[in-house]
């Protein structure tokens, strides 16, 4: 999340490596891929999820919150 933070408010792809119990972000990808049986292992069910993100912000911009 520190890693995103200066980028802003959206949808990342972060690569993080781990060495000796410690995690490395090698890349932060603006555009990531979001592929079935990956992500979702660890998420859920990510495009709801991502749907249901985009949803609640169109509906927060059109009540003006």
């Amino acid at each position: 999340m520190k890693a995103t933070r200066p980028i802003g408010n959206g949808l990342y792809g972060v690569d993080i490596k781990e060495k000796n119990g410690v995690g490395y972000v090698i890349e932060v990808n603006d555009n990531p891929n979001i592929d079935q049986g990956v992500e979702d292992l660890y998420l859920g069910d990510i495009y709801k999820i991502i749907i249901s993100e985009i949803m609640r912000r169109m509906e927060a911009r059109r009540s003006g919150s």
